[in-house]
């Protein structure tokens, strides 16, 4: 005796729903990143819907609790703090964890700050050390 009468059909159903879901969650995602005005910088990457999850990278920890209550709306979205960026970056998730596999602390610290929105120091032009010479 079975339970489902046309398991088929539900399976159908189902499969269409959850690309509806899928559909939605895409549009909840290009509308949250609108909303932080990225699609308007050259840097910004337009094939952010074909990757599993997206890694939101901000400049400092007061903006990631302005934007952390979006992540339980929003799924296939992670953030990161990086003190050494200048402004809000995006980038695959698969890439960040690729590049961080197996670092320790100190050393994912130093990677951010080249990598994933870290702007190089500039060496400065010390004015006092002509002094010396």
């Amino acid at each position: 005796m079975a339970v489902i009468k046309n398991e088929n059909d539900l399976r159908q159903a189902l499969k269409e729903i959850d690309q509806s879901i899928s559909r939605l969650n895409s549009r909840k995602i290009t509308a949250f990143l609108e909303s932080l005005a990225l699609h308007e910088r050259e840097d910004y990457s337009t094939d952010y819907l074909q990757w599993e999850e997206i890694l939101i990278v901000v400049p400092s920890r007061t903006i990631l609790n302005d934007l952390k209550k979006y992540k339980v709306l929003i799924s296939g979205i992670s953030f990161a703090v990086n003190t050494n960026a200048a402004q809000i970056h995006i980038y695959d998730f698969k890439q960040w964890e690729n590049m961080t596999r197996n670092k320790t602390q100190f050393q994912i610290r130093e990677l951010l700050k080249t990598n994933f929105g870290g702007v190089p120091k500039k060496p400065e032009d010390r004015d006092w050390t002509k002094l010396f010479k």
